[in-house]
C-alpha cells in the first residue's frame, strides 16, 4: 500500500478556480487554474455561472493530479478554500434558481442602506461581525424576496458557491463556520443561526445548509465523480474554510500582532484573535477560522483592478510596447513609476474605482485624483495610483490597529509582491518592516494546513511556521515615511469631504449608465 505523501488545496476564487498539490511539508508540487467569466452587464451586477464553476473544479483537479504522476493513494486528502458572500437559491430538486451572485453585485444596495441605518443594523453586525454592505448574504436575500418574490417562494436552499461545489460532490447541505461566518446571519457567540437576523432576511434555519466546524471531513465521493477527477473515492476531503482566513494561516499570521496584508485584484488587511471582536463604528469583519482563531480585519475592492484600469486607460503605448519586446506591460509601468519621487509631488490618489468596502463601505464611493497640476505627467499619475493602493490599506490598519493593538510585524502576499517597488511603497507608508512569504499560494495552502490539523496529522496550526519561509524583506526609508505621513493626512481628509458627494455622483452614474 502507497503511503498518503500529497495533500491539495482547492481555492475557488471570484476569476478561477486554483488548484496545488502539496508535499506534506508545504513544497508546491504541481498547480493549475481554471478561469471563467463575471457577468456583469450593468455596473449593479456581478453573477457567474455555478455550473462553470463545478466544471473548473472538476478540471483542475484531474489536470493537476495527471501532470503531477502521482498515484490516486498518494493523495492523503483535500481542503477547500473559497470567495466569500456569494449567494445561489436552490429549488426542492437541487436546481440553482439563480447564478451565483458574487460579493461584488451591488443590486441589494438600497437595502442594505436601510438595514444599517435601522435601529437592527447595529445589533445585528454586533451578533454576527459581518459589516452590513450589498456583499452580505442577508442584503441579497432581502433583495431577492423584495425583487424577486417568484424565485425566493421557490427556494428550498440560500447557499454559497463552496456549498454548491459539496452539494454536487456528496449530495448534502453543510457550511463551515467560517463561510458562515461572512453570511450576516450567524451569531458568532452560539455558532448557530442567528434568530433575529434569519427574522430580518424573512426565512427560517431549514432554508439554510447545516453548520459544521472548520475541520469537517466528508467522505463517500461517488465513483464516478472521483473517476472524473482521477482521485480515489475514498480520498478524504476537509469542508475547510474561506479565502481570506486561510490566507492568513498561509502567511504564517496567526499569531497576535502579525497582520496579513494581501493584494490580489481586490485587497484586505487581517488579523487573528482567540476570541470574537467588533468595532463600535462597524468598519471591520469578524470571520471564524477554528472556534479558537477569529479574524479580525477590512476588505478593500480596489487593489490590482485599479492598477489594471491604470494600464488599459494610461498606458496604451505601453501595452503595444509590451506586446513587441514580449515584456509585462506592468513591469513597463512600474518601471515609469520609479522615476517619480515618493509622494508624486503632491498627486494623491483615492482608488475607489468599484465602490468601497473598508473602511469606508459605501458602493457609492468614487476615485479621483487630488492635487493634479501642470507639472504632473502620466508617470505621476502611475505612481499615484500605487501609493493610493496602499493608503487605503493603511487606513484599514490603522482601523484593524483600534481594536486588536498595533502591528507587530506585516506579512504580505498577491500579485503585488512582485513588484519591488510597490513592496517599498508599503513598506514606507506602513512605516513598518514587512515580510513576504515564500509561497504565493497562502489560501490553498492554508486549506492544506487546516486539512493536516482536521485529520490529526499536525497537533497545532503554528506547524505553518516549519512551511513558510521568506522571499523578501523591506525596512521603511525614513525620508519617505515622512512625505507619506504627511499625505496621508491630506488623503484622509478629503476623503471625509467627500463622502457627502460620493451618493451624488454614484446616483448621477447610474442615471446615465444603467
Amino acid at each position: 500500500m502507497k503511503h498518503s505523501n500529497y495533500m491539495m488545496g482547492i481555492d475557488i476564487g471570484t476569476t478561477s478556480t486554483k488548484v496545488v498539490l502539496f508535499t506534506k511539508d508545504g513544497k508546491v508540487v504541481q498547480t493549475c487554474s481554471k478561469g471563467y467569466p463575471l457577468n456583469s452587464p450593468t455596473p449593479s451586477v456581478a453573477e457567474q455561472d455555478p455550473e462553470e464553476i463545478y466544471k473548473a473544479v472538476l478540471l483542475t483537479v484531474g489536470e493537476v493530479m495527471i501532470a503531477s504522476g502521482i498515484e490516486k493513494e498518494e493523495l492523503g486528502f483535500i481542503s477547500f478554500s473559497s470567495a466569500m458572500h456569494s449567494l445561489i437559491a436552490m429549488d426542492t430538486g437541487g436546481n440553482p434558481l439563480t447564478n451565483s451572485i458574487t460579493w461584488a453585485d451591488n443590486r441589494s444596495a438600497a437595502y442594505a442602506e436601510e438595514l444599517k441605518a435601522s435601529s437592527q443594523g447595529e445589533a445585528l453586525y454586533h451578533r454576527t461581525g459581518t459589516p452590513i454592505h450589498p456583499m452580505s448574504p442577508i442584503t441579497k436575500i432581502m433583495w431577492l424576496r423584495n425583487e424577486h418574490p417568484v424565485i425566493f417562494n421557490k427556494t428550498d436552499k440560500f447557499l454559497g458557491i463552496k456549498e454548491y461545489i459539496i452539494y454536487k460532490f456528496f449530495n448534502e447541505y453543510v457550511m463551515d463556520y467560517s463561510m458562515a461566518s461572512a453570511t450576516g446571519l450567524f451569531n458568532l457567540k452560539t455558532m448557530e443561526w442567528d434568530e433575529e437576523a434569519l427574522v430580518i432576511a424573512g426565512i427560517g434555519s431549514d432554508k439554510l445548509p447545516r453548520l459544521v466546524p472548520t475541520t469537517h471531513i466528508l467522505s463517500n465521493l461517488s465513483e464516478g465523480l472521483a473517476a472524473n477527477m482521477n482521485i480515489s473515492p475514498d480520498t478524504p476531503m476537509v469542508i475547510g474554510a474561506s479565502d481570506g482566513v486561510l490566507a492568513n494561516l498561509g502567511q504564517n499570521a496567526i499569531k497576535p500582532g502579525i497582520f496579513a496584508v494581501t493584494i490580489g485584484t481586490s485587497g484586505a488587511v487581517r488579523t487573528v484573535s482567540d476570541h470574537p471582536l467588533t468595532d463600535l463604528k462597524g468598519r471591520t469583519f469578524c470571520y471564524a477560522l477554528t472556534e479558537r482563531h477569529w479574524v479580525i480585519g477590512g476588505p478593500v475592492n480596489n487593489g490590482g483592478i485599479t492598477f489594471r484600469w491604470a494600464k488599459d486607460q494610461l498606458g496604451r503605448e505601453e501595452i503595444a510596447r509590451a506586446k513587441v519586446l514580449g515584456q509585462d506591460p506592468y513591469e513597463i509601468l512600474t518601471e515609469m513609476a520609479t522615476h517619480i519621487a515618493p509622494g508624486s509631488d503632491g498627486l494623491i490618489f483615492h482608488p475607489y474605482m468599484a465602490g468601497e468596502r473598508a473602511p469606508l463601505w459605501s458602493a457609492d464611493a468614487r476615485g479621483s485624483f487630488f492635487g493634479l497640476a501642470l507639472h504632473h505627467t502620466r508617470d505621476h499619475m502611475v505612481r499615484s495610483v500605487l501609493e493610493g493602493v496602499m493608503y487605503n490599506l493603511y487606513s484599514v490598519l490603522l482601523t484593524v490597529g483600534e481594536l486588536t493593538g498595533a502591528p507587530k510585524k506585516i506579512h504580505a502576499s498577491g500579485g503585488f509582491v512582485r513588484s519591488k517597488l510597490w513592496r517599498q511603497i508599503m513598506a514606507d507608508i506602513f512605516n513598518q518592516h514587512v515580510k513576504i512569504p515564500e509561497s504565493f499560494e497562502s489560501s490553498s495552502l492554508g486549506a492544506a494546513i487546516l486539512g493536516l490539523y482536521a485529520l490529526g496529522e499536525i497537533e497545532s496550526l503554528d506547524a505553518v511556521e516549519d512551511m513558510v519561509g521568506n522571499t523578501h524583506e523591506l525596512e521603511p526609508i525614513e525620508a519617505n515615511v515622512e512625505i507619506y505621513q504627511e499625505l496621508m493626512s491630506i488623503y484622509l481628509s478629503v476623503c471625509r469631504k467627500l463622502e457627502g458627494d460620493y451618493k451624488r455622483i454614484a446616483d448621477f452614474q447610474r442615471r446615465h449608465l444603467e
